[in-house]
């Protein structure tokens, strides 16, 4: 018998403005990820849709990578494996690609190994990945997350539901940038009344976002990232602020560049439209109320 594993993870929007490290969105735009054991001794990656060409085929494949090392940690060594994609998170783009790579990764080793790991070790293992756990977070708990960190490093996260008149809309351009490039451009340190200022306002948007979007618009304000990584996507920044002068709730969406508008259902067309005309890829999407799931099926081999 061959056991074929597969799994699906959305797209996620991280920090939403305020909520740096800590806030995370799921949507829905997934990449569906089949995994299965050979007997080749090779490791093979398929990559069909985003990053098609582009992706390494072998076990330098960031899921090829996952699955592997994730194997050993559950007592099984890869001898060989062949792994498929069909990709529609974009790449590079701030919508939490490397996550949901990590996230599948995780989940595929844990049923083919049959470890079923749980949801908190399945976190866990991904923020050591990852290195921070507002993404992973919420590609595997779906919906909205709040993630945090414990002293010893443990990582935490609770999802909720989003409010039902809130609608995404993405302005996706065609520039990547990469997530240590950003990362980098933000100092050690910042004022106390920044900090202030954001804490804040973090507070104010989980309260935007689960009860009242009225609120949505001080509650996307932040002086912790985005004003230091204009630089890195002036034209995301010009674009946020022509949707905030529009009464928009605008933000980066991770690292960007991609702009994520927060958008009540009466303001979706003026968001796709404002968004269109600056260049940029206008994309409506739902929040993805479900995470990771994985699926599997015990079918026999061409050689049986």
């Amino acid at each position: 018998m061959t056991r074929i594993v597969s799994v699906s993870v959305p797209a996620t929007s991280a920090n939403l403005g305020p909520g740096y490290d800590a806030l995370g969105l799921a949507l829905e735009i997934r990449d569906f990820v089949t995994a299965q054991f050979t007997e080749d001794n090779k490791v093979t990656v398929e990559v069909i849709g985003q990053g098609a060409g582009k992706l390494p085929s072998d076990e330098t494949h960031l899921i090829a990578k996952t699955i592997i090392d994730a194997c050993k940690a559950f007592g099984t060594e890869v001898t060989g494996l062949h792994v498929e994609c069909k990709n529609a998170i974009p790449q590079g783009r701030g919508l939490g690609s490397s996550a949901a790579a990590i996230v599948a990764g995780l989940v595929l080793a844990s049923e083919l190994t049959y470890a079923r790991a749980s949801e908190d070790e399945l976190l866990q293992m991904a923020n050591a990945i990852e290195g921070h756990p507002d993404n992973v977070a919420a590609c595997l708990l779906g919906a909205m997350t709040i993630a945090w960190l414990e002293d010893d490093g443990k990582a935490n996260s609770v999802s909720m539901n989003v409010h039902p008149d809130i609608s995404p809309v993405l302005g996706i351009p065609q520039t990547e940038l990469d997530t240590h490039k950003a990362r980098g451009l933000i100092p050690e340190s910042i004022p106390h009344v920044d900090a202030a200022f954001n804490a804040g306002r973090s507070a104010l948007l989980v309260a935007a976002m689960i009860g009242d979007p009225d609120f949505l618009i001080e509650a996307t304000e932040d002086k912790l990232h985005q004003p230091f990584r204009t630089q890195a996507y002036p034209e995301s920044m010009d674009l946020i602020a022509q949707l905030r002068e529009a009464e928009i709730a605008a933000c980066i969406s991770g690292a960007g560049p991609t702009i994520i508008a927060l958008c009540t259902s009466d303001q979706v067309a003026q968001a796709s439209e404002i968004i269109a005309k600056s260049g940029f890829t206008a994309a409506l999407v739902a929040v993805a109320d479900q995470g990771a799931i994985a699926d599997n099926n015990d079918v026999k081999s061409e050689t049986d």
